[in-house]
């Protein structure tokens, strides 16, 4: 009677495939890289646990017996289906992807990303579709739940386990109509100061990194309005005398796909002439989607969206 050690061990399995496909101990060792006096070992733990000989002699060969014959074809496949399972992931084709990635990022994020996502989905993923939610859930508890399937942002509070990249960095610059006053003559700390701001935030706050540089010579600017999205500050300061801050790519660097909504609205960016931190716009995952190659596939195109062509880190 075979016992259940016997019966789980995929060693016996894959000697088995080699013995009835070599009819020869001396074969099967080679063929396994083991010495033939442990190939015979294994075929007599084959014999007992079989309960049948398996191979017998035939002058100077040896020959299947016909339980032998019957259990070739299936041990054949069985170490087949053992080597696609224990084998590295070989890899996706996106073509055959089927599904839809869910991204949470800001409404400004989510707009440059649209494009690029679209695009790259209809030439190399066709069968993907996209679901970008606004910045309502707690990031950490959502990837690890599987809500969303990557978040793209400004990435802080995030759980120890979360894998963060950093994707770009950009520096904030006021924008405004064109014919604004502030369009002539020079930008000073105090005329940007003195012109009617929008804030954006989703908590409602007035006040951000502009203030605490202003504060610094004495200045407060005013805060007219806050609005929780960006487009829609964008489109107000498009229409009136409100100025609007948003990310623009570093000096010397390629224009980033986060302006172009900007710029679209025809709005004017000016270099605000005060040390403001960076803007660092990155994505999180849980990692059980590390070594995932859909996952990859999303990822590679998040990259590749966000980051401008002739950007060194392209």
């Amino acid at each position: 009677m075979s016992t259940p050690d016997a019966a789980l061990d995929a060693n016996l399995a894959i000697a088995l495939d080699a013995l009835l496909a070599e009819h020869s101990v001396t074969r099967a060792a080679a063929r396994l890289h083991t010495s033939p006096a442990a190939m015979s070992r294994t075929l007599a733990r084959l014999r007992r646990t079989l309960q049948d000989p398996l191979l017998v002699r035939a002058g100077q060969s040896m020959v299947p017996t016909p339980r032998a014959l019957a259990l070739r074809e299936e041990a054949a496949a069985v170490v087949q289906r053992l080597g696609a399972l224990l084998s590295p992931d070989p890899g996706v084709d996106p073509a055959t992807l089927r599904g839809t990635f869910t991204l949470q990022a800001a409404d400004l994020v989510g707009a440059a990303l649209a494009p690029g996502l679209l695009r790259l989905g209809e030439q190399e993923a066709p069968g993907v579709s996209f679901r970008v939610r606004a910045e309502e859930l707690e990031a950490g508890p959502a990837l690890r739940d599987g809500r969303i399937d990557l978040e793209v942002g400004s990435i802080d509070h995030v759980d120890p386990e979360t894998r963060v990249e950093e994707l770009v960095h950009l520096r904030m610059v006021a924008a405004v109509r064109p014919g604004h006053p502030l369009t002539e003559g020079a930008l000073t700390p105090a005329r940007l100061a003195a012109a009617h701001h929008v804030a954006v935030s989703r908590r409602g706050r007035f006040t951000g990194p502009l203030d605490t540089a202003l504060a610094e010579r004495d200045l407060t600017r005013r805060v007219s309005i806050v609005l929780p999205s960006h487009l829609a500050a964008m489109t107000l300061a498009a229409r009136s005398d409100i100025v609007c801050l948003v990310p623009a790519a570093l000096p010397g660097a390629p224009a980033s796909p986060l302006t172009g909504d900007a710029l679209a609205l025809g709005l004017r960016l000016l270099d605000i002439p005060l040390s403001l931190p960076p803007v660092t716009v990155g994505m999180a995952w849980h990692p059980r989607h590390a070594a995932d190659r859909a996952h990859h596939w999303l990822r590679h195109a998040v990259r590749r969206t966000l980051r401008a062509p002739g950007s060194p880190t392209a």
